[in-house]
């Protein structure tokens, strides 16, 4: 059977899959095809065409590799092609977005007959890189299109030649009432489909409604394209494959790019700010808006200048476009081709000696009020070469620390191909197989073979599967004040500062190591007092939104809902001597308030005694093979220099911050849980208990997840030593693999063992919710981030709250009392054990041997 049989009984297969187009073309096919393209009498010509032109990846992608080297030596007139004139290759070029369709477009241009045309593309060409010097060269050397191209990108023609807009915007209104969470739009049980975009976007809703597609269809025939409306939109996760799903299903195609679109409207009274990003970044085009007044099935027409929404002639919304460039972001195709090519246009302009553009829109920056920064803002200040950043000011940090994870990975992956980028530029960038470790599919097998090639070919550092959680890991790559971010919302420094992001600015933020970022307002979360006996940091986790709903500023209900938190940074005062890990509690929960970011102010020597342990476990790493090598030397050598001369950013005493929330430990006497099923549902132990409609006997008991360290699963053993078999299902997944490796020296996996517990491979596992589930209905106590419906098993009801909760609660196999809770704890753990209990791996404290066992376990 011929490449072009197999193709058509592929997508006649892909068809009765749910009418999904078929798959890009792989390397070896693109190969074969061009065999095919080659001969006098081209077999089915314009099927075949159609495959060449749309079907192959665009940028760095191995597929676009061979079509463009078929397409140059058309050109070059090295080969012949009954089906594709010189002329008509230069043009099927300039549709390969950048890469290595790039140099043999400036060699077009020295060539008389096909010159033109190579230079129109080139001029339509933002992701050129390095080649930019060779078509300078050639104008310097006189070559008159090579100057047409450079004047063309300083004349910003890439962006003017695009369609601006529109005024107005006729669409169907899809609206799903109160929250939509990232979960929704892109399942986790179904993550390692993300890639295949079409496939994905099929998951998109199945667990939030009926026939959610067969809706959709329905709607467009009304002749409208769909926007998507909502309450609350975007919660939970940054994922890019969220913006996939609803860009697949309401979007427009790209020309040479498969399976793939852009375009879309988002409407939400709340966007989360993460998803609101990542719909800038793709050319979505994301209005915050009251949507009370629209309703499913409505046709509306959007006016993003005049930020008015009317429905049968009348205005039933308005709004303010916000950021200011968002209209440019959109005309150029999203955010990031925008700052690309103003980079282009900007190099262009200096190497013709002109002034700045007036093409483009400059970004509203606030007035200068002469008060102090806070912590976070000096941060992000140091990071772009200033002493601080003011709410609202459009910057362009350096990202100094960049993550990514296996389920968005392969996007991040795809996105890098699209960037057309061979090298990283942010000085260190870490990929993880974590979220799939435990119960792999085989696409993540296949992954776990391709992925860390691609990764460290790039100068990037890849863990394995096994190894844990990102965020365990990425956090001892951390150099302190500096800037970074992640594949992963739970991406939050407890050192520096962390804004995490979609895989599209992932990639572009590890490509060229810096990030866009409109600076966010800062909340204060002042801690007081001290710690009462019996309580953890997970209470203090779940004091934030507590105190906040006390004051006002905080609601549970979806409709109409307050979130002081949400798009704002938490700068955390009042623990400076945490230990770091302790730290990262307090920093990881900000994803679940939607903030964008979180800063804690600790004090050096917890941050010194944390990049000895870290250098020590990096040159290890270095010595066992981890790659890149270059790449973990760099940052060791890093962190030495910021010991020898360890200084620390605070914030100025007249820093102003949108809330203050004051927190006095002396009043917290009691645990803290987040109810079912809202991480913002917070209520005290026996405010629960006191509730007839809260459920009080627990079924199964996870603890696991980014937000855990050694010290819990410690405590966890402890409360259960000698007790016998847990009344609750225990599920135990420790974070690294050295926590494992330790916990079992020490003898506390016999004790999890002899409570009957559920062992599962360090990473994230239930937390995750794509790899093993609860029972279906099950009431559940977890350690983990968050509790949205459906996300730990289907139907299931999940209460989030310390280690110590969870130890007693499977004991017992229901909620405690405040009593027995602080009777069992306090007969576990006391002042003869407590030091043990919570100590903290510090990896330049034991042996090189002991090291080599921790880091090799597995």
């Amino acid at each position: 059977m011929s490449l072009l049989q197999e193709y058509k009984a592929h997508e006649a297969q892909r068809q009765s899959e749910g009418g999904l187009p078929g798959l890009a073309l792989t390397a070896a096919q693109t190969a074969d095809l061009v065999e095919l393209l080659k001969v006098s009498k081209v077999e089915d010509a314009e099927f075949a065409l159609n495959l060449f032109k749309n079907k192959i990846n665009p940028g760095v992608d191995d597929a676009a590799y061979v079509k463009a080297a078929f397409l140059n030596d058309v050109v070059q007139g090295k080969v012949s092609c009954s089906v594709i004139s010189r002329v008509e290759a230069i043009e099927i070029l300039g549709t390969m977005m950048g890469g290595y369709n790039v140099p043999p477009l400036v060699e077009a241009l020295k060539i008389a007959d096909v010159a033109d045309a190579a230079a129109k593309e080139l001029k339509n060409t933002i992701l050129v890189y390095n080649s930019f010097n060779d078509v300078k060269s050639l104008m310097d050397a006189g070559n008159a299109k090579a100057k047409e191209v450079i004047e063309s990108w300083a004349n910003a023609e890439w962006f003017t030649n695009k369609p601006a807009l529109e005024e107005e915007i006729t669409l169907t209104v899809y609206k799903i009432p109160g929250e939509t969470n990232t979960d929704d739009l892109s399942p986790a049980t179904v993550a390692f489909t993300r890639a295949d975009i079409p496939l994905h976007a099929t998951a998109m809703l199945q667990s939030r409604m009926e026939k959610p597609l067969e809706k959709m269809e329905e709607l467009k025939k009304k002749g409208y394209p769909l926007a998507y409306v909502g309450d609350v939109v975007g919660t939970g996760s940054s994922r890019k494959s969220g913006i996939n799903s609803v860009q697949w299903h309401m979007g427009r195609d790209i020309a040479g790019v498969p399976n793939k679109r852009t375009g879309g409207v988002v409407i939400g009274s709340i966007i989360a700010p993460i998803f609101f990003n990542t719909a800038e970044d793709s050319g979505c085009l994301p209005i915050e808006a009251n949507v009370d007044s629209i309703d499913t099935g409505d046709v509306i027409t959007l006016k993003p200048y005049a930020g008015e929404i009317l429905k049968d002639g009348k205005v039933v919304s308005t709004f303010k476009l916000s950021p200011n460039t968002l209209t440019d972001e959109m005309r150029a195709g999203g955010r990031i081709p925008l700052i690309i090519g103003k980079g282009l246009t900007a190099k262009a302009r200096e190497a013709l000696k002109l002034a700045s553009s007036d093409k483009f829109i400059a970004p509203e920056q606030p007035a200068n009020n002469g008060k102090g920064y806070t912590q976070a803002q000096k941060m992000v200040g140091r990071a772009c070469g200033v002493d601080g950043v003011k709410p609202g000011m459009y910057v362009e940090p350096i990202a100094t620390t960049v993550g990514s994870q296996d389920t968005t990975g392969p996007m991040t992956r795809d996105e890098i191909k699209e960037l057309a980028a061979l090298s990283f530029g942010a000085d260190m960038v870490m990929q993880s197989f974590c979220h799939t470790a435990a119960y792999p599919k085989p696409a993540d097998i296949k992954l776990r073979h391709t992925l860390p090639d691609f990764i460290n070919s790039r100068g990037g550092v890849t863990l394995k599967p096994g190894d844990g959680v990102i965020h365990s890991w990425l956090n001892r790559l951390c150099l302190p004040d500096t800037v970074g971010t992640g594949g992963d919302s739970h991406t939050r420094f407890p050192i520096g500062i962390s804004f995490p992001a979609g895989s599209g600015l992932i990639a572009f933020a590890g490509v060229t190591g810096m990030m866009p970022l409109t600076m966010p307002e800062s909340v204060l979360v002042k801690f007081t007092g001290k710690m009462q006996e019996g309580i953890t940091l997970r209470d203090l986790v779940n004091a934030i939104p507590y105190y906040a709903i006390k004051q006002g500023l905080l609601t549970v209900p979806k409709k109409n809902k307050k979130n002081i938190f949400a798009g704002t940074i938490v700068e955390i005062q009042g623990l400076p001597d945490l230990k770091v890990e302790q730290a990262f509690e307090l920093s990881d929960a900000s994803a679940e308030r939607s903030a964008a970011a979180c800063s804690v102010q600790l004090n050096k020597e917890p941050i010194i005694e944390y990049l000895s342990s870290n250098i020590a476990l990096i040159e290890k790493m270095i010595e066992e093979g981890y790659e890149d090598a270059k790449t973990l030397q760099r940052r060791a050598d890093k962190m030495k220099e910021w010991i020898k001369n360890p200084q620390l950013l605070e914030p100025d005493a007249d820093a102003e911050y949108l809330a203050t929330i004051e927190i006095n430990l002396d009043d917290i006497k009691e645990p803290i849980l987040a109810c079912p099923n809202d991480p913002d549902d917070v209520a005290t132990l026996s405010e629960i208990l006191a509730d007839d409609s809260r459920p009080k006997n627990i079924d199964e008991v996870f603890v696991g997840s980014c937000m855990t360290n050694i010290g819990l699963f410690r405590a966890l053993g402890e409360v259960l030593k000698g007790e016998g078999v847990a009344k609750a299902k225990l599920w135990v997944a420790p974070p690294t693999k050295m926590d494992e490796a330790q916990l079992t020296e020490e003898g506390y996996y016999a004790a999890f063992a002899a409570a009957g517990a559920r062992i599962e491979i360090p990473g994230c596992s239930l937390c995750m919710g794509n790899q093993a589930q609860v029972g279906e209905g099950s009431t559940v106590f977890s350690t983990s981030t968050r509790n949205f419906d459906n996300r730990l098993g289907k139907n299931s009801k999940v209460y989030l709250g310390s280690a110590e909760v969870a130890a007693v609660a499977a004991l017992l196999g229901r909620l405690p009392t405040v009593k027995e809770y602080l009777e069992i704890v306090a007969k576990k753990i006391n002042e003869s054990n407590k030091d043990g209990v919570y100590k903290y791996l510090n990896f330049h404290q034991v042996s090189a041997d002991h090291l080599t066992t921790l880091l090799t376990s597995r």
